[in-house]
């Protein structure tokens, strides 16, 4: 059966108003967080934390930024003891940037509010609303082929 017009858009705000509440709980998170980096600080600290020490370049591509400026990021994110720089052991003529047990903290306190944020809500609802929201989600990822988004690991989120 095709759905109408009335159908899609009442599907729409439905989707809309979910991925609010979804965007709200992650802004809420980063919140403490945003006191003392940028959004971009901070997303590099994420991938740090997730993937473990990166070259500069591999980090300014992954955030979609140019490597000279990502320069300047890192030169404040190890004055401000987020990060630091050490030798690549495999080849001394690459630099990594590694988080400091801070940036694991921050991270990890981010994550953490999220979650228990989330199991809130969640727990806000009956047995068959948390079954229909997890189906949901999961079907709903699965049609936006975002089920493993690397994009998504620079905001916080952990396939």
């Amino acid at each position: 059966m095709i759905p109408t017009e009335q159908q899609v858009d009442e599907d729409v705000e439905a989707v809309l108003a979910g991925s609010r509440a979804v965007v709200g709980i992650s802004v809420r998170s980063l919140a403490e967080a945003m006191e003392s980096l940028t959004l971009q600080q901070y997303r590099v600290l994420v991938l740090i934390r997730s993937r473990g020490p990166l070259r500069s370049g591999a980090l300014a591509a992954a955030i979609g930024v140019h490597p000279s400026t990502f320069t300047r990021a890192v030169d404040r994110l190890v004055a401000g003891g987020w990060v630091t720089r050490e030798d690549n052991p495999d080849t001394r003529r690459e630099v990594l940037v590694a988080p400091t047990e801070q940036a694991r903290d921050l991270v990890d306190q981010v994550l953490a509010r999220r979650r228990t944020a989330f199991e809130d809500v969640l727990g806000r609802m009956d047995d068959d609303g948390r079954a229909a929201v997890r189906e949901g989600f999961a079907r709903f990822a699965e049609a936006a082929g975002d089920t493993d988004m690397p994009e998504a690991t620079t905001l916080g989120y952990e396939s």
